[in-house]
Formats: C-alpha cells, structure tokens, sequence
C-alpha cells in the first residue's frame, strides 16, 4: 500500500507573500539571516502579514547549529506568536521547522524560500549541525503549514547561488525516483521536477528571470517526492562531508551525484533511464539512457561551473582520507542511506571518495 500526504497549501506566483496577509494571527516572528534584516526585505514581509505585534530571530548562519535552534526555541516559547515564518534558504527554513518543533507550542509555520534547491518548504525534515556532523530531524510535525513561492524574491540570485540550490534540487528528483520507498505518487514529482529543472536551470543560471519561477516550483516538487520517498547515498555522503568541511550542500551533491548513479545504476538503471527519458536525453536501451543521464548531468555541472572533485571545491585530499573513518561511518548512520536502492557498505562509500576526492 502506498501513503501519500501533501499537507503544505502552496501559494505560488509574483507577488504570492501577499497570501500572509489573509493567515490571521496578531503575533508574528519571522526566522531569518542578518542578510535580509540589513536589505530590508524581512521587515517589508513581515508587514505584510498586518499583525501587530512582529519579532525577528535573525542569527540564521549556513548549516545552523543545535545551540542556534536552541536559542531561536527559547525565544519562540517567550514571544509565543500565532504565526512563525522562516524567509531564507534551507538553513533558515530547517533553523525555524526545528524551533517549531523543540518549542511544541501550537504555530502555523510558513516557509518562503529564497533559493530555489532544498524544498525545505514541503518536507520532515530539519538538518542541524553538532560537533561537524549534521544530522537530520525527521516528523511529520517538521513539515511546514503553508509554503510561500514568490518569484518575486529570486530576480537577484547570484549566480553561483542558482547553481547551487538548482543542483540540489536535480539530486532531490534523481535520489527520489530511485529511492526504496518510491511510488506513482512520488514518481510524478520527481519525474516532472527533474525534466523541469533540468531544462530550465541553464536559463536562469544564465539570466533569464522568466524560468526562475519554474525551477523554484520544481524543488518543492522535488522536495514533495523526497520527503515521503526517501534519498540516497549522495545526500548521505554530502551531509557527512558538509558537516566536516562546510562545502555548500548543493555543490557537495553536483560533485557526488554522477557517481552514486554509476553505483546503483545496476539495481536502479530501469529508473534512471525513465529520468533521462523525461528529459529528452534518453536512449532506447536503458544503459544507454543511463549513461545518457550521467553524462547530462557532468555536462550541466560544468555549464554551471561547478567543481568536479573536493579538491576543486576546496577541500583537501589528505584531510578526506585522515577523516576517512568519520566521513564513512556519519555517511552509514545517515537515515538517507535506508532509503537507497541498494543496500550501502563501507567499501562503496569509500570507492565513491576515491572517485571524487581529486589530486594533492
């Protein structure tokens, strides 16, 4: 039997944070980073919602820390709003879900994401960082009321940003197409994020702001097959490595990717080459749409100039292999790893660092 729950009400479109105002509620705290505090853009939001009385927790770094949401759940239970509403990328969207969440008080949570990859808006899941390790929260409770998709907000990405987020939002479709707990439901998100994205990133990566939209609604798509589907080794890889060197989680799955595909390609070829299909990349044979896939995807990575190794991303060699125990074993323990198509050991993942850990 397969369960298929969509509890998030999506408001997509220009102009869509205008839906904050018909939420109700007369106190508000918005979840953000000290960059929109300083551009203004929290405030103006935040007045949208028309509540009287507004509070902002504005600490938000990448990859937030356990003492962070620590200190955002003690300043929710003070305030107790009506409404919480994280604005931001992944860290805050995860940051205010797991405020939310220790908090357990009665809120509706919002999410409007400003980056178009982690479909943190639609998903169970939070990842916070202790000790160099991240580690993923998993409840329904996680996952947000109401997600808020205003291509409004994405007109001045950088554009390492778009290729970033955008990256990571193809690793989310691809991982949860092959993933264990797949089914239909979950296979017609991911199938039509990944065709979606991948035509339309190059696009928006390039400047045009008229795609912006369609990426950003192929992430949660995206995010609305993984949460209930499940991921895959390059998610459980790239929250080891992330958590030990701080390489930005979607550059960590543009490196990883290509060759999580090559090792399931043997258990999950039939589903990659549905992938490739739906992009207009496949073949009739589905090893060729196989290798089809993988090489669409080296392709986009390097038209979005992003690296091929963790040496070109900045990590070095000696240190992956001094902290290769750790990375191995956080890699194993991730929840991601349950949900693979095939079962996970040490010396698969060791393989993969081989392949993608680059020269000294």
């Amino acid at each position: 039997m397969e369960e298929f729950q969509c509890k998030t009400t999506i408001y997509s479109g220009p102009g869509a944070v205008s839906a904050l105002a018909g939420m109700g509620g007369q106190r508000l705290m918005l979840v953000t980073d000290p960059f929109f505090m300083k551009n203004g853009t929290a405030q103006r939001i935040a007045q949208t919602a028309k509540c009287a009385q507004v509070e902002f927790f504005d600490k938000v770094q990448p990859d937030p820390s356990v003492e962070l949401a620590a200190e955002g759940t003690a300043r929710l239970k003070e305030f107790a709003p009506d409404l919480l509403v994280a604005l931001g990328g992944g860290s805050a969207m995860d940051c205010a879900k797991a405020m939310a969440y220790f908090a357990k008080g009665n809120y509706k949570l919002v999410a409007i994401p400003t980056t178009s990859g982690s479909g943190s808006e639609v998903t169970d899941f939070a990842i916070l960082t202790h000790n160099k390790v991240k580690h993923p929260l998993v409840d329904k409770r996680l996952r947000p009321d109401a997600a808020i998709l205003d291509s409004d907000l994405l007109q001045e990405l950088p554009k390492g940003l778009i290729a970033e987020t955008g990256f990571d939002a193809l690793s989310h479709a691809v991982e949860a197409y092959a993933a264990k707990n797949a089914g239909a439901m979950t296979d017609l998100y991911a199938r039509e994020a990944f065709s979606s994205a991948f035509a339309a990133l190059p696009a928006s990566y390039a400047g045009r702001k008229d795609v912006r939209l369609k990426v950003h609604q192929a992430a949660t798509m995206a995010g609305i097959a993984f949460t209930q589907a499940g991921l895959g080794l390059c998610h459980a890889m790239a929250h080891s490595l992330g958590g030990l060197f701080h390489v930005p989680h979607g550059r960590l799955n543009a490196i990883l990717l290509p060759s999580v595909i090559t090792c399931n390609a043997h258990v999950a070829a039939k589903k990659y080459a549905e992938l490739a299909r739906a992009a207009g990349i496949g073949g009739s044979a589905d090893t060729i749409a196989v290798r089809n896939l993988k090489n669409g995807l080296v392709r986009l990575r390097r038209e979005l100039n992003l690296p091929e190794t963790l040496a070109q991303a900045g990590v070095d060699p000696r240190s992956v292999w001094r902290n290769a125990e750790q990375i191995v074993k956080a890699a194993l323990e991730d929840p991601c790893c349950k949900t693979n198509p095939m079962e996970v050991e040490d010396f698969l993942v060791r393989r993969i660092l081989e392949e993608v850990t680059g020269r000294v």
